[in-house]
């Protein structure tokens, strides 16, 4: 099923078992963040949160923890909420090769409904804000979809990017951004202050299931979001022309928030929980101003709680971090099985590949930390063989304890780039990174004993079937 807005997607996961209204009246601090946290404790089942009796505000209405399980994140892509994370994987690389499917547009997007504009922008009036962690240091817009355009080349619709970034709130009409160097919006940003102009922005906040998913994608400069949503939807993604950028934005959107990247402007921004599990201190971060925004009547505010993992960013971002890996990865080695990049926004990576000759999962270890997203993220690799699952982390600990030898197998690449937000990095931005071969070696590479390894038997794989179907039937 394709979700249109964020309302279609909740109504969805109530009517499955998936979505936990809190009737009782909250404090927006710190009950809000405590009971998304606590919601990233309980399990791969985890339910959405509802919130509409917050004290201190009228006609609050709050989201949170939306993609913060398994089940709902199969939801999200029209899955059976059980599939498991595995399937979840396989099934958004199968609809990867449906890319490009182009988008929908449609007038009458519902955030057309009100509006402000120029003096009277008010984000205070529109959004019920709090903190997430509270050494926080200020209210944080943190599962908005941002679209910005290439400067030098405005109409090129596959340049036009679709990302998450925290934004700080720092006034009624402000914004400070962390355009992190190695995402798109930071190189649109350079080109725009290398001419000395502003870069205009959209932000939209609320979006359907699917968008928050594409917004965080490791995708090539000119392959766009919105095609790629609808290759992960099944069919074509809505969207509409926001009135004062004219950028393309989601149509189903609660709030679209549209100004300028002031040029040359910064302000500092942070301390922040980050997804890596520590604050990231206080930095100079680029300004937005805000211009004017439109908004649904009550508007849903959907935010990301995130601090130590998992959380919901790490359902959000895991099997789109791995898709994309495997794809590129797969184009120059089609040797390459599977990737688990779902660790720390996949600062750790675990690759499992065929080898044509020795060291040859070397080679793709040091390209996987050579792709878009690894350039900035992938700083330790695990390989291992064909045979073993990534996703299951017993016989990728099995593989590194009897196959590596650290002599050999062990590979430290020093002064190599990482986001700046890693907290190993010394300093911020560059980091020493590893890769860990724990494949069997294969000739030229003569080291080790490894010429007969135990298989499972032939008749286990259906033994394992039977086994699930009898404990199904005894269980009820």
């Amino acid at each position: 099923m394709a979700y249109d807005d964020l309302r279609e997607f909740l109504s969805t996961l109530e009517k499955e078992g998936q979505l936990l209204r809190i009737t009782e009246p909250v404090l927006p601090e710190p009950d809000l963040a405590a009971a998304a946290n606590a919601a990233g404790r309980i399990g791969d089942g985890a339910p959405a949160l509802w919130f509409d009796d917050v004290k201190g505000f009228t006609d609050a209405r709050v989201a949170l923890n939306v993609h913060g399980s398994w089940a709902n994140h199969a939801l999200a892509l029209g899955l059976p909420k059980h599939t498991p994370v595995k399937e979840q994987v396989e099934e958004f690389a199968r609809r990867w090769d449906a890319f490009p499917i182009a988008p929908e547009r449609r007038e009458d997007a519902p955030w057309r409904e009100h509006t402000q504009e120029g003096d009277d922008v008010d984000l205070f009036s529109v959004l019920p804000l709090f903190r997430l962690n509270d050494g926080d240091g200020g209210f944080y817009l943190d599962k908005a979809a941002v679209v910005s355009r290439d400067p030098e080349d405005p109409g090129h619709f596959g340049k036009q990017n679709v990302g998450t970034y925290r934004l700080q709130v720092v006034d009624r009409n402000r914004l400070a951004i962390q355009p992190v160097p190695v995402h798109d919006i930071a190189l649109h940003l350079r080109k725009a202050e290398e001419k000395g102009e502003d870069l205009p922005v959209a932000i939209t906040l609320g979006n359907d299931p699917v968008m928050a998913i594409v917004a965080g994608m490791p995708m090539g400069y000119d392959q766009s979001e919105y095609e790629m949503a609808g290759a992960l939807r099944g069919a074509p993604a809505p969207i509409a022309t926001a009135p004062l950028t004219g950028f393309d934005v989601p149509w189903g959107s609660e709030v679209v928030i549209e100004g300028v990247i002031e040029s040359r402007k910064r302000q500092i921004e942070g301390p922040f929980g980050e997804f890596t599990g520590h604050y990231s201190g206080g930095r100079r971060m680029p300004v937005i101003r805000i211009d004017r925004v439109s908004h649904r009547t009550n508007p849903v505010f959907e935010s990301l709680y995130l601090g130590m993992p998992w959380t919901e960013c790490d359902y959000l971002v895991g099997p789109n971090t791995c898709v994309p890996l495997l794809k590129q990865l797969r184009a120059e080695f089609p040797e390459v099985q599977a990737v688990n990049a779902m660790y720390t926004h996949g600062l750790l990576a675990v690759i499992s590949t065929r080898k044509r000759y020795g060291g040859f999962a070397k080679a793709v270890a040091m390209r996987a930390m050579t792709t878009p997203h690894g350039l900035g993220y992938v700083s330790t690799v695990i390989m291992v063989d064909e045979d073993v699952d990534p996703f299951d982390l017993p016989q990728v600990m099995w593989a590194m304890s009897s196959k590596v030898n650290a002599a050999g197998d062990v590979m430290i690449l020093p002064n190599l780039p990482v986001v700046e937000l890693a907290p190993a990095a010394q300093p911020a931005g560059l980091t020493s990174k590893m890769i860990i071969d724990a494949t069997t070696p294969v000739h030229p590479d003569q080291r080790g004993n490894f010429s007969t390894p135990t298989k499972d038997l032939p008749e286990a794989k259906d033994w394992a079937a039977k086994l699930q179907r009898l404990l199904s039937e005894t269980r009820g």
